[in-house]
């Protein structure tokens, strides 16, 4: 899974992979020519007595060691350019498929384990392509090059070489085969912990209000314990690799010095063959450790690999239609012929034991406001919810103008609806950066005409900066009907057919209530606005009102005729005391 991966990552960096190959080879060859130049001035020159033998290889030695230098350094630069360019679009493709899920998958993997995985596992894999660019791809050449010379210097003394191999090699099998599970688990109790921290960071005030502050620092420290030791078994591990391998390259050094050293004393062999077999000896060791670093990097990267490709390769529950509609229909865009219908719609959860909406029949004419009211839990904002396909049906049908939504693609279905959800979110940026979420090119006056429509003018022309006044995340530096009103007001600047106002108001108060549907109401005139509401004051306009109960139209009407036909609208209404004339 982890080569498939990067096979797929680096074929759009063909030419920068084959440079780095060949920078590496020309590096490892000249690595591999030092020792021979080292030994010749050695044999041909000191222990000779000829200066100008040692000058005309010293120089050939100071070209090669320039070379290795540039080499090395030109490598390692394209090497992390190429690495975090694959890091880049492997980012890019997760958030664009986290885009396309709907909330079932997001919950599935959860948004604290989709968060580590666009970012944690996708460095991991960044680190291990710069370790291959900088050290696998020379290590191969090195090795079989150091075999090869180190031989052709004597071939007694490679026994050495045939015994220490198979030695590190089942080191290093061992510890990369005890470290794969430990770097899997490793990144599931990361995701473990996210999951607490964000929990105890977004409910901190729930968390403080039933003092439960003691019970989450047990729950984060054993989270964190857990953590805490998986990471200690896997670095013990790497720590002892290295003594263990510095241990068998000490005593293969050992033996070559002891019986080079006798063949030196019997004339079998020249000093400077010993001191090249010497450096062939140790660069086929480093060679082999640069190796198996990269090695015990991989099975994290293995492990990250697997969890970006679960992300990657799953399907959303809901996509475009394999067929779609190309273009939006007919008439729609004028804020004509978009009325919508719910012929017998039912929907349920995967693996609930009921259905939460079940045989909802209604249609919202283009011009006029449908209103749904129901206690909580009664399925409101899960039927807003199958209009843009945030949910799709289990059964029935849903159109738009005459169109089946399911016929149309998600993009061009979306774009004809405007949608205030129940939870009034802001991004991080300014006022007006939020606002243009709406239309991309508002101007200003457009801006602050939504602004008024929405009653929210006052209080941004209030801020030091007006329309520049920054946003923290969430909107959290405004108020909830300060927010609420700009999330209205973001909604009317896209000028949509159909409008959602899933329990808009709820925030504000009944004044500002009133003064804000009296002044959108010329807005939206000639769309199709469907309203979730908990208060009767808000919907007593509407053409249309739904009662839902338990899943289902239990009546439908004005407001006047289901005060008389109504027993559930009669509580509902009865039970907020809205008794006074409708302004």
């Amino acid at each position: 899974m982890l080569i498939g991966l990067m096979s797929r990552l680096l074929s759009a960096h063909k030419g920068s992979v084959l440079a780095i190959v060949v920078l590496q080879l020309v590096q490892a060859t000249a690595n591999l020519l030092l020792p021979t130049l080292n030994a010749a001035i050695i044999d041909d020159g000191i222990i000779a007595g000829d200066k100008g033998e040692i000058l005309h290889l010293g120089g050939w030695m100071a070209g090669i060691a320039a070379v290795q230098v540039i080499t090395a350094i030109a490598a390692g630069y394209l090497g992390s350019v190429v690495a975090m360019e694959m890091g880049g679009q492997l980012r890019q493709e997760l958030f664009a498929k986290v885009q396309s899920f709907s909330s079932q998958e997001v919950s599935v993997f959860g948004a604290p384990s989709l968060v580590t995985r666009a970012t944690n596992d996708v460095a991991q894999i960044q680190n291990l392509a710069i370790l291959i660019f900088i050290m696998l791809i020379a290590a191969p050449a090195i090795f079989i090059g150091g075999i090869v010379l180190a031989v052709h210097q004597d071939v007694v003394l490679s026994w050495i070489v045939v015994v220490v191999i198979p030695v590190l090699t089942v080191i290093m099998t061992v510890i990369v085969r005890r470290l794969i599970p430990l770097y899997r688990q490793g990144q599931g109790l990361l995701d473990r912990i996210g999951r607490v921290l964000r929990e105890q960071i977004i409910g901190a005030n729930v968390i403080r209000g039933f003092v439960r502050q003691d019970h989450e620092i047990r729950r984060f420290d054993e989270a964190n314990k857990d953590l805490t030791r998986n990471n200690l078994k896997s670095a013990l591990l790497v720590a002892a690799m290295m003594p263990m391998i510095m241990f068998v390259v000490n005593l293969s050094s050992v033996f070559v010095v002891w019986f080079g050293g006798h063949r030196i004393d019997s004339g079998e062999m020249r000093l400077g063959a010993l001191t090249a077999f010497i450096a062939y000896i140790l660069q086929i060791l480093i060679a082999i450790m640069m190796a198996m670093y990269v090695f015990m990097t991989a099975p994290r990267a293995a492990a990250c690999a697997e969890r970006i490709r679960e992300v990657l390769d799953t399907e959303p529950a809901i996509a475009d239609p394999t067929t779609p509609a190309g273009t939006a229909p007919a008439g729609t865009t004028a804020h004509s012929g978009s009325t919508v219908e719910f012929r017998n719609v039912s929907f349920a959860y995967p693996g609930a034991e009921a259905p939460v909406l079940d045989g909802i029949s209604f249609t919202a004419r283009t011009g006029t406001t449908t209103a749904i009211i129901g206690a909580t839990g009664s399925g409101k904002s899960t039927l807003l919810n199958l209009l843009p396909r945030f949910l799709d049906a289990s059964a029935g049908g849903i159109s738009i103008g005459g169109h089946n939504v399911r016929a149309m693609r998600l993009e061009v279905l979306r774009d004809l609806i405007a949608v205030v959800p129940q939870q009034s979110y802001l991004f991080t940026g300014t006022v007006a950066e939020n606002l243009r979420f709406g239309s991309a090119a508002a101007d200003e006056p457009e801006l602050w005409q939504a602004l008024e429509a929405a009653q929210a003018a006052d209080f941004v022309r209030a801020l030091p900066l007006g329309l520049e006044a920054p946003v923290s995340q969430g909107g959290t530096n405004f108020s909830g009907g300060e927010r609420q009103r700009l999330c209205i007001a973001r909604a009317l600047l896209k000028n949509a057919p159909v409008y959602l106002f899933d329990d808009s108001f709820s925030a504000l108060d009944y004044g500002t209530d009133v003064r804000l549907r009296a002044a959108i109401e010329p807005l939206l005139c000639s769309a199709t606005v469907l309203i979730v509401a908990e208060r009767v004051s808000t919907i007593v306009d509407a053409g249309l009102i739904l009662v839902l109960e338990d899943g289902r139209v239990v009546a439908q009407g004005t407001h006047s005729e289901l005060m008389e036909s109504s027993p559930s609208y009669q509580e509902i209404a009865d039970s907020q005391l809205v008794l006074e004339e409708t302004p």
